[in-house]
């Protein structure tokens, strides 16, 4: 080996047991993610109801924000500090005060919205907790009435509290130029 040549005569058997362990659990660890269960916690059943509560809000939210406009979202999203959201690979709102904000902002520019999902899918982690991904639809009608299509992939962490499930995290990405979406 190169680095055993490097290394003085009597460091060399220490680094190479050092280096033969690193290797080993790294390779332990490897194959105990491969055969891993991706929640030990949940039950068949609990994972089901985990997916169609997470399917139900993503169907709420299309409905709800096409019929009652953006502000709409405000009733969806975590509104204390530990929610954030990103688009595009930027910080929009690093917490839910200020996604409430910019919600309120953006929805006085906005005459009509309507928002469609894609394939959505739903990733139990545990009873309280799913992870969401779904393709978008969005046609934007503002107040000066121009027409905005939009499309991209949105994904968020979604939580189960108070008796409904609720983004605690999200991010929106728009559809690269060229790139087709749902």
């Amino acid at each position: 080996m190169l680095i055993s040549k490097c290394l003085p005569k009597d460091c060399r058997s220490f680094n190479w047991l050092l280096l033969s362990c690193v290797a080993m659990l790294a390779a332990a660890g490897c194959s105990t993610r491969a055969t891993s269960n991706p929640s030990p916690s949940l039950t068949p059943a609990a994972a089901t109801a985990v997916e169609e509560g997470v399917r139900g809000l993503m169907r709420t939210v299309a409905t709800d924000v096409s019929q009652h406009g953006p502000l709409a979202w405000r009733n969806y999203f975590d509104p204390g500090p530990s929610f954030f959201m990103a688009v595009n690979g930027r910080m929009a709102f690093p917490t839910g005060a200020a996604a409430s904000e910019g919600t309120e902002a953006f929805a006085k520019t906005i005459q009509h919205i309507e928002l469609a999902w894609g394939d959505v899918r739903v990733d139990p982690l545990t009873p309280e907790f799913a992870m969401v991904a779904a393709p978008w639809r969005e046609v934007q009608v503002d107040t000066a009435g121009h027409r905005v299509d939009e499309s991209g992939f949105f994904s968020a962490i979604t939580e189960y509290r108070g008796g409904r499930w609720q983004f605690r995290d999200a991010h929106w990405s728009s559809a690269l130029t060229g790139i087709r979406g749902f």
